[in-house]
């Protein structure tokens, strides 16, 4: 296991800056994922990283030792490519026996080696096995255990899933996050996908455009976004103007709706605000024939669905524009598109920043 830390990362290509001085602590053991989307430099870092590029300005350091400018292939860096890169001419367990044998390793500790991570990714029966005659998801457990093999400082990922279909992506993430925590091996895992960062990372970095928007435990992310670009890339989000109205209460839209709110923000009376809502802190209920909504509910109207499955994804068109709301589909398909509706938003679910 390596601690692994970035000091002021600066990256240019030519007049374009990828990276302004990213800073980061990667404890030893411990799996951080890189999310963003394309173009925001999450992938120029992990090859800064690994040694394929070489900064601009800045340090990195493995274990308090800086190796800014050591070779790639002295850092001791395993590396998976979201193209699995395995040599076609050679079996599985040839594949992952490569860099032991670069490394000046003995045969019977490179078969050793080998037939332990094969074991570990769940592919021992098809160690004879040719690429050609794996799927794209074995070929990655493939790639992933030579990476292995080398007993890496620091593991890193470059969207290893990306090339793989929904259902072997959500298998071989869970994987990676096994073997990961058996292990107790050092990750830098680089993604798009908010779902995978949420699901296997003991810490997530949002960047944007070359900068660090936002780190934090996931949980800390989804729910506590700190900037308008987390809130809107991290989830799905209501958002709208609004200004405050109270200690515990906003108000939105040109009607001035009033929203109940639990965070103590500390901002004066008529002050500027971007409300946030999460799609999960609005209720519904439907409403009677005539009736009008009562008990503080606002009334709109179901415009839509989107089936997610467990869930479902309702448009509705409200005085304060359009909300998006996720029920429970049990719930959600009984109220079809045309019903009258009371929203009642969860306060704890209501979010506040600076315009």
């Amino acid at each position: 296991m390596a601690k692994l830390e970035l000091r002021g990362i600066r990256k240019e290509f030519g007049e374009v800056t990828a990276l302004e001085g990213l800073s980061l602590e990667v404890g030893s053991g411990e799996f951080v994922s890189l999310l963003g989307p394309s173009g925001c430099g999450k992938t120029t870092a992990l090859r800064i990283v690994a040694g394929f590029e070489r900064p601009t300005g800045g340090e990195l350091l493995v274990n308090d030792q800086d190796v800014t400018h050591v070779p790639a292939n002295r850092r001791n860096m395993g590396m998976v490519f979201q193209a699995y890169s395995l040599f076609p001419n050679m079996t599985a367990k040839q594949n992952v026996e490569f860099g032991l044998r670069v490394r000046g390793a003995d045969r019977a500790e490179r078969h050793r080696r080998a037939s332990e991570l094969l074991e570990l990714v769940g592919l021992s029966a098809r160690a004879d096995r040719y690429p050609h005659q794996l799927s794209g998801g074995q070929q990655q457990r493939v790639a992933l255990a030579r990476a292995l093999a080398i007993q890496p400082a620091v593991l890193l990922l470059d969207e290893p899933l990306s090339a793989l279909d929904a259902k072997v992506r959500v298998q071989l993430r869970e994987e990676i996050k096994r073997i990961q925590t058996q292990l107790g091996i050092t990750t830098l895992y680089v993604t798009h996908d908010q779902e995978e960062a949420l699901s296997v990372s003991d810490r997530v970095v949002v960047m944007s455009e070359g900068r660090l928007e936002q780190v934090g435990v996931p949980a800390d992310i989804y729910r506590n976004p700190r900037t308008p670009f987390v809130a809107e890339f991290v989830g799905t989000m209501n958002r709208f103007d609004g200004r405050v109205e109270g200690p515990d209460a906003v108000a939105i839209g040109s009607t001035g709706t009033r929203i109940p709110v639990l965070e103590p923000h500390g901002r004066g009376v008529g002050e500027p605000v971007l409300v946030l809502i999460r799609p999960e802190s609005v209720g519904l209920e439907e409403l009677p024939n005539g009736a009008a909504p009562a008990g503080g509910l606002m009334e709109a109207t179901v415009l839509l669905h989107t089936f997610l499955g467990a869930v479902t994804r309702m448009g509705l068109e409200s005085p304060v524009g359009t909300l998006i709301a996720d029920l429970p589909s049990v719930r959600a398909l009984t109220l079809s598109p045309g019903t009258r509706v009371g929203i009642r938003i969860d306060p704890s679910g209501v979010r506040l920043l600076s315009p």
